[in-house]
């Protein structure tokens, strides 16, 4: 996060940083205030969600990596089988969430202005236009951004990193909060791989794994619809773990203990 940009300070937020403080409070200090008031309001959408038997899951990249195309392509696949619905952050527009809405899915976009990234406060004020009985998934797509998104719980019970081919592999390295957070990360595009020389998926497991996280990795392509089941496959099992044990399955940082291959 930057205290200089002023990226801390959304629209979900701002009444909170324009309260009073008391004489002598520092910039750390009202950060800290923003921070503990967006827990805060995680913790109760979380609770929204578990009451609801609802899987929340944060999707989170740079710009272009794909997350609008996978939530397509996972509608369209699953949409027989999971009731879907999508909240969509974007500085401007509506093009994402009107995709998502193209392909029969409920899709709210939440427009953040100048904030590069979602916040606990953002998402409680669209749920309140969004029915959530009867849904089984929501997915949250974060603003396009490998920094500032991962500091700011959401409520979410998993956090899932998306790593372009095209990007390069050394993204986990350079940008440890986010991929050490992700509970799971999809090597998207991966149709592309075969041209791009510098793109090597175990140098990017293994820097995965040099920040002690073991979650899963799976390659595939949503564009081509190739490789997508296992994907699904992890869909189904954390939704069926939420509903058998929903109390345990807050979303955390660091406890991970899925496989370490590289799914192809």
């Amino acid at each position: 996060m930057c205290d200089i940009c002023g990226c801390n300070v959304t629209p979900g937020n701002r009444h909170l940083a324009s309260q009073p403080v008391a004489h002598g409070t520092t910039a750390h200090d009202v950060l800290g205030r923003l921070l503990a008031a967006n827990d805060r309001a995680a913790a109760h959408n979380r609770a929204h969600f578990d009451s609801h038997g609802l899987l929340a899951v944060n999707l989170m990249s740079a710009p272009g990596s794909g997350k609008t195309a996978l939530l397509e392509a996972t509608a369209d696949a699953l949409k027989d089988e999971l009731r879907i619905a999508v909240l969509v952050g974007d500085l401007e527009t509506e093009n994402d969430a009107a995709r998502i809405r193209a392909r029969g899915v409920p899709a709210l976009q939440i427009t953040t202005g100048s904030a590069c990234h979602l916040d606990a406060h953002m998402v409680h004020e669209a749920l309140h236009d969004l029915a959530l009985e009867g849904l089984d998934v929501l997915f949250i797509e974060n603003v396009g951004n490998l920094v500032c998104p991962a500091s700011f719980d959401l409520g979410e019970h998993r956090s899932v990193a998306l790593l372009s081919v095209t990007e390069g592999d050394d993204k986990p390295a350079k940008y440890p909060v986010l991929f050490r957070a992700a509970d799971l990360v999809l090597l998207t595009k991966a149709d592309l791989a075969p041209h791009i020389e510098d793109f090597d998926a175990a140098r990017a497991e293994r820097c995965l794994r040099a920040l002690a996280n073991s979650a899963p990795i799976h390659a595939l392509s949503a564009r081509k619809r190739t490789n997508l089941e296992p994907w699904f496959g992890w869909l189904r099992a954390e939704l069926a773990a939420l509903r058998a044990h929903p109390r345990h399955h807050a979303h955390g940082h660091h406890h991970h203990d899925h496989g370490e291959t590289v799914a192809r």
